[in-house]
């Protein structure tokens, strides 16, 4: 055989094999399963179905969640049913917020009795997975932190356990009533509870919410929240998500289309389930939601769907151990304690502060926060790489 030949081919073969093994890691890298992950809005700014829909027919291209925040829609049973029904219809997940159940009655246009109790029964069986549980009292932790008007604890005489006590205490009561009325035969509950949170994560879970939504607000560190949310989320196993709300207190009320996608990517790349972005108040076409928003979850279902890869994972390796019931809000060093005790030296606040700030430093999203919970927490220690306990020396 001639020897030129014979190059040629060995050339051409190592040629071919280079070529193989390229499109096979490069296809690998760009299929990269990806994981059960719901990214929406959540409507909030309007009583009138027909807002609804046109927020409804903008995003359901590029959204698979839709969170129906108004309680005026849900007052009425006939704009309930009306969105629920298109919702359903325009391939959505969906989460109805619902507030104090003796507020829906027969004046709204439900029949006595139990009433919102049984248009949730009705909805299960119409609706199945896509109605994916009810959102249930807005902000519990902020409101106990900011001596809000729905505060459920006012008495600093107590002690920090006692507070934990009776906060989780009343939390519960405004969420196990939907799981004991709708649960199945064997009494586990069929739906989930949502909440949105921005402090205070631990406690609303301890309470039976079955997801809580951390809120990205402001300039506040994502990391810190984060490890807050994912750390009492993975405690409790639970599920887990972000909602981002305002960065401004005025127009234009949301980040810009570059920041919330990069708070989409970071959500998923740190192993959340689910993504809101907040609509409110009714400033645009659409509550608060522009342009440049939609832009943003666009391109982020777009870069999803084609190679969920790129986004990475930071998933928690260490975790940060808080002392028990030290209800800190974490938003500075001079937080409040369950909005009823400062921050002081003899308090510990300081301290914890700076470890935390210290270890976000250094591992940032791959950093969990939680509670020393005994009986609570050995099931999940072992997840960890490293552990630090707030009664050391961290360096």
């Amino acid at each position: 055989m001639n020897r030129e030949f014979i190059i040629i081919a060995v050339v051409l073969l190592v040629a071919l094999i280079s070529v193989s093994l390229f499109l096979v890691v490069n296809e690998s890298v760009n299929h990269v399963s990806a994981r059960p992950f719901f990214v929406g809005v959540e409507f909030a700014y309007s009583s009138q179905f027909s807002q609804l829909k046109a927020l409804v027919d903008k995003v359901k291209d590029y959204t698979n969640l839709f969170v129906m925040g108004s309680v005026a829609l849900s007052f009425n049973r006939t704009a309930l049913d009306e969105s629920c029904d298109y919702l359903f219809g325009s391939g959505l997940n969906f989460i109805v917020f619902i507030t104090r159940y003796p507020d829906y009655n027969s004046s709204n246009g439900y029949p006595p009795g139990n009433s919102i109790f049984a248009w949730i029964s009705d909805a299960i069986q119409k609706y199945g997975d896509r109605l994916l549980g009810i959102y249930r009292f807005d902000e519990p932790g902020g409101n106990q932190l900011d001596d809000g008007k729905f505060m459920l604890i006012n008495d600093s005489s107590l002690s920090y356990a006692q507070v934990a006590q009776y906060y989780v205490g009343n939390l519960s009561s405004q969420v196990v009533h939907y799981y004991a009325t709708l649960g199945d035969t064997t009494g586990a509950p069929v739906l989930k509870i949502f909440t949105s949170d921005y402090g205070l994560y631990w406690f609303d879970y301890q309470s039976g919410y079955s997801t809580v939504f951390a809120e990205f607000v402001g300039n506040q560190s994502r990391s810190s929240i984060i490890a807050l949310d994912r750390g009492a989320a993975h405690s409790f196993n639970e599920d887990w998500g972000v909602i981002v709300t305002w960065k401004y207190d005025q127009l234009p009320y949301l980040e810009s289309g570059d920041e919330l996608y990069s708070d989409l990517s970071r959500a998923y790349s740190a192993g959340a389930t689910y993504a809101v972005v907040f609509s409110y108040p009714n400033v645009t076409a659409y509550g608060t939601l522009t342009s440049d928003d939609f832009g943003a979850l666009q391109k982020f279902w777009n870069d999803f769907h084609s190679n969920p890869g790129q986004f990475g994972s930071s998933s928690a390796e260490y975790a940060y151990v808080l002392p028990a019931s030290f209800g800190f809000g974490f938003r500075n060093p001079d937080d409040t304690i369950w909005g009823l005790f400062p921050a002081t030296d003899e308090t510990g606040a300081g301290k914890v502060w700076n470890d935390t700030q210290l270890l976000l430093a250094i591992f940032d999203s791959r950093l969990n926060i939680i509670y020393d919970y005994p009986g609570l927490i050995e099931g999940t220690l072992k997840d960890y790489a490293k552990v630090f306990y707030w009664n050391q020396t961290i360096t």
